[in-house]
């Protein structure tokens, strides 16, 4: 008697029910004995039969590795014959490149150490096809060569032969029925878009069919007559006519456009208890009553708008803009607020630190367990966090656990913190310009800010060494100070200095800190000449006793690369406490950032950068030729020389010789009382997955004694952004614009490990 399956089809025979008594299984290779009886079912002693083998049988198939079953059965003696399908030993790809292959390997359904199966087997060929065309290759053919290995028929070499087929190249873009808009209209926003001359260059549209992208552009593309006000606006799907001897193509989408919409009344349906206050609200709002109505516009108030209900508590607070037509193109919008339930923090926890301190993390959030949840507050924490400087990226990920609780999930990426700080240029003056040094802006992970460094160039030597605790005992205070010494040997005078600060100072809210400052220090000028002498500068020893108040602002989002916020400081010294000198001298700096992705879809970064100097002193000529105020270099005008750009006076003086009395004169450099700069520059990506960008950028600086006029400067170059392993590195070519005869002049300027 014998009961067999056969690829999936059963052969059934009439078998009478007995006792079994023996189970034999032939052919497993995959399967134990023990598994296979426990599997089927069939044991000894226990009944055969027609349904019992039936349901063996199918058990048994089902586990996936046999193709052929068969049950024989002879007085109660049981054997099951199975011939399992082969295994796959080596798989191979053929005809792609090894990036593709990667790629591949990942997303096939068969695997080497699976059961062969024709139907996985079908699917993978299918599934490179489909990759080939989400990269716009269209007729790609996948063929197979199955071969046994060393005749061995239950181990298969397979090999996928995959013969990569051709873009199709979108040469025209119609927008048929279309009035307002053309294809510049929404050619940076859809993924299809027809080919440029030159296509093939970096920055060019190729082309190339995005097939899958296709059904999303047309949706985009009706996006954009909503941001125009064109609320019955229809785009069809689109027609791709392709020409596959050539495979080019046009495309098109047929469009009925309909009349432009006005916003009409503005309202907020929310409830009571909410307590919104709607006229002030609506009064903030982007889209005003009579505005040509805005999708765009109406999504960014009704963000505003959940945002301020989050800020309540309602975490989970959501708003929905309706609009409602009028016959005079008018359309009014009702924001609709469901708030759900008040929510609170139940649970706070950090992870991805695996160097820094969980306190030291903890210390900078403005949510905890048991707090009612608030937007804003989620969002400060984030940028604080990210303004430390210690994380290459900050999540903070809601866990929603009850209706009214809610888990945080702070998970950092940390960034590298310590860093060999290193830096090069080159100066027509200077020469060779280096500096070096090791810094840490996070020591083990304490929040401890250290640095020690060194500059050198022709003529200068100078280092220091400085120690911070931003937050003493995790409070709002901070402490800090350093020691330092510099050797200066320029063209007209030596100076030699040295000397030590300390700085205390507080936290006063989220975006403001208070600094108060002391100095000591001592200088040595030697080396000037009469003409200096006769400016009224002198050598000699210097000790300087100065005490510094201090106040800064940041907002910004992010540390080095910052997209939106503002950083400004001032800070007014007086030299005076002792010592032997005496002034006043304020430093003041705004620099604010812009992202215009919100604006224009691109990844631009505007900054704007500032400095002023003013020292108060009635006599100047008292003063130090090293307190004075000078420009130039990669901190304020780039393109020319550091401390370069300073007023200049031309001191006449008789010189006697040996041959009698012969009138000299000298063009000085004085230093001066007031300076501003500032600088504009745009900020592009390069290369995003090393985070290397670009940047352009313009740079303008006045300085003077008694008139900032005295001394104008300007320059303008390009540049290199780039987070490295060891630290931000910035490259910069800079052209001076209007140097003059006489000014120091450098082109190329580079250094790490400083804050772009």
């Amino acid at each position: 008697m014998k009961k067999a399956i056969l690829s999936s089809f059963i052969i059934a025979t009439s078998i009478n029910a007995m006792p079994i008594q023996s189970v034999k299984f032939n052919g497993l290779l995959h399967l134990s004995d023990e598994s296979a009886s426990e599997i089927s079912g069939l044991k000894v002693g226990s009944e055969f039969s027609d349904e019992i083998a039936n349901r063996a049988i199918i058990n048994l198939y089902k586990q996936g590795y046999f193709q052929n079953i068969y049950i024989e059965e002879n007085d109660g003696n049981v054997v099951v014959n199975l011939t399992e399908k082969p295994v796959i030993a080596k798989i191979d790809i053929n005809g792609v490149v090894t990036n593709d292959q990667k790629a591949i390997e990942q997303i096939i359904d068969i695997k080497k150490g699976q059961m062969y199966d024709e139907f996985a087997l079908n699917n993978t060929k299918i599934r490179i096809r489909q990759f080939y065309e989400a990269r716009g290759y269209f007729d790609t053919v996948v063929t197979t060569d199955i071969s046994p290995i060393n005749e061995n028929e239950n181990s298969l070499h397979i090999t996928l032969i995959v013969n990569r087929g051709e873009n199709i190249t979108i040469e025209n873009v119609h927008l048929i029925g279309s009035n307002a808009l053309d294809y510049s209209d929404i050619e940076p926003v859809v993924a299809n878009k027809s080919r440029e001359f030159m296509g093939w260059m970096w920055g060019l549209n190729d082309g190339k069919a995005k097939i899958y992208e296709l059904p999303s552009d047309s949706e985009k593309i009706q996006d954009e007559y909503l941001k125009k006000g064109y609320l019955d606006a229809i785009v069809s799907a689109p027609s791709l006519n392709t020409h596959f001897d050539n495979y080019k193509a046009d495309l098109s989408y047929y469009i009925s456009e309909g009349e432009i919409y006005k916003t009409g009344n503005i309202s907020i349906n929310a409830p009571e208890f909410l307590e919104l206050d709607t006229e002030n609200i609506i009064s903030d709002f982007k889209l005003q009553k009579g505005d040509i109505l805005n999708s765009s516009k109406m999504k960014l108030d009704a963000q505003k708008l959940e945002d301020l209900v989050a800020n309540k508590g309602f975490a989970y607070a959501k708003v929905y803009p309706r609009t409602n037509k009028n016959s005079d193109y008018t359309a009014d919008i009702i924001y609709e607020v469901i708030p759900e339930e008040k929510v609170y923090i139940r649970e706070v926890v950090i992870s991805g630190n695996d160097r820094t301190a969980d306190r030291i993390i903890r210390r900078e959030l403005y949510l905890t367990e048991g707090n009612l949840y608030n937007k804003t507050d989620l969002m400060d924490s984030k940028n604080t966090l990210k303004r430390t400087g210690y994380f290459e990226d900050v999540q903070i990920i809601e866990k929603r656990v009850s209706k009214d609780q809610i888990d945080l999930e702070v998970a950092v990426k940390e960034t590298n913190t310590g860093s060999i700080v290193g830096g090069i240029g080159y100066g027509s003056s200077d020469g060779l310009l280096l500096n070096a040094g090791v810094s840490d802006s996070n020591i083990f992970g304490t929040g401890y800010k250290g640095s020690i460094m060194v500059d050198k160039s022709d003529d200068t030597l100078s280092g220091n060494i400085n120690l911070t605790n931003p937050r003493v005992n995790d409070s709002l205070y901070s402490l800090g100070g350093g020691i330092f010494a510099n050797d200066y040997n320029w063209d007209e005078y030596d100076e030699r200095n040295y000397g030590a600060n300390i700085v205390a100072g507080r936290q006063i809210g989220r975006y403001i800190n208070a600094y108060i400052s002391y100095q000591i220090e001592r200088s040595q000028i030697d080396g000037l000449d009469e003409f200096y002498r006769d400016a009224g500068y002198k050598n000699g020893i210097n000790i300087k006793s100065a005490i510094t108040p201090s106040i800064s602002f940041n907002n910004t989002d992010d540390y080095y690369i910052p997209r939106s916020g503002i950083i400004a400081s001032t800070s007014l010294e007086y030299a005076g406490l002792g010592g032997d000198m005496e002034f006043f001298k304020n430093r003041t700096t705004f620099n604010i950032y812009q992202g215009l992705q919100d604006y224009i879809n691109m990844d631009l970064i505007f900054r704007y950068k500032s400095g002023f100097g003013y020292i108060f002193n009635d006599d100047s000529s008292k003063l130090p030729i090293n307190e004075k105020l000078f420009l130039g270099g990669i901190n304020s005008i780039r393109g020319y020389d550091s401390r370069s750009v300073t007023p200049k006076k031309n001191i006449c003086n008789p010189k006697s010789n040996s041959g009698g009395i012969i009138p000299g004169c000298k063009i000085i450099e004085t230093g001066g009382k007031i300076s501003f700069n500032n600088s504009f520059e745009l900020s592009f990506p390069i290369i995003n997955r090393l985070k290397m960008r670009g940047v352009l950028f313009y740079d303008y600086g006045m300085i003077g004694h008694s008139d900032i006029n005295e001394i104008k400067r300007s320059s303008a170059g390009a540049g290199i952004e780039w987070m490295t392993p060891i630290g931000p590195l910035q490259l910069f070519y800079a052209q001076a614009l209007d140097n003059k005869q006489g000014d120091d002049t450098s082109s190329f300027e580079f250094t790490i490990g400083r804050r772009f």
